[in-house]
């Protein structure tokens, strides 16, 4: 989170305006293992990094776009509130589906509690990247013999471009995109219930005030 902070920092310093912030960073570990500040890696790169660095230069963003990278990995996430750190089991996939999850659910309430920007976030389907080739074993070797039959970075960041820059997205927030068409995403990650409780909670870690939401 400090190096998040780090990053606000300049990129604030730097811009008076963001048209468009892409949280687009990410990945999946094979093993639990905490950050030097105490988080689980897994979530605190994929939803507390673009959760901080969103909140952190929400001021140069007003009428701007935020897009956030998901996955329909998040179908095969369950959110506790009560355990964001998984301390009570780990497997590498469902952490990252949760993660995911997280990532739809703060799209949804970044919307809602920040009208004045348009906040969306999509699944760029598999693509041939570094994803998982950080991890020596059996995730490595499963992305590099796949590779093959992934989509193209190019492919993959077709929804991510249209968010950021199409007329035809400009007025949609608060949505979930697959290959720039609008679709519903798992009941979990439209519970507005869960959105509101994990902004507060994440906002409490990473040392933000949980400001009220517009009704």
């Amino acid at each position: 989170m400090a190096e998040v902070r780090a990053l606000a920092e300049d990129v604030g310093g730097r811009y008076e305006h963001i048209d468009v912030l892409a949280n687009n960073a990410g990945a999946l570990f094979a093993a639990r293992k905490l950050t030097s500040e105490g988080f689980e890696q897994t979530f605190a790169l994929n939803h507390l990094a673009p959760f901080l660095l969103t909140n952190l230069l929400r001021g140069q963003l007003d009428g701007g776009r935020v897009v956030t990278t998901a996955s329909d990995a998040h179908k095969s996430g369950t959110l506790d509130l009560d355990d964001l750190q998984s301390t009570k089991s780990y497997a590498a996939m469902r952490v990252y589906g949760i993660s995911k999850l997280c990532n739809i659910l703060f799209t949804r309430e970044l919307a809602r509690r920040a009208p004045e920007l348009h906040a969306n976030c999509f699944h760029p389907g598999v693509v041939r990247t570094g994803f998982g080739k950080n991890e020596n074993g059996i995730w490595k070797a499963l992305t590099t013999l796949g590779a093959p039959f992934f989509r193209s970075p190019q492919r993959g960041a077709r929804s991510l471009v249209w968010l950021a820059v199409s007329h035809a997205a400009g007025s949609l927030t608060g949505e979930y995109v697959v290959d720039e068409k609008v679709l519903a995403p798992s009941a979990q990650a439209q519970d507005a219930t869960l959105a509101e409780g994990l902004w507060e909670r994440s906002a409490e870690l990473v040392g933000l005030p949980a400001a009220s939401a517009p009704a």
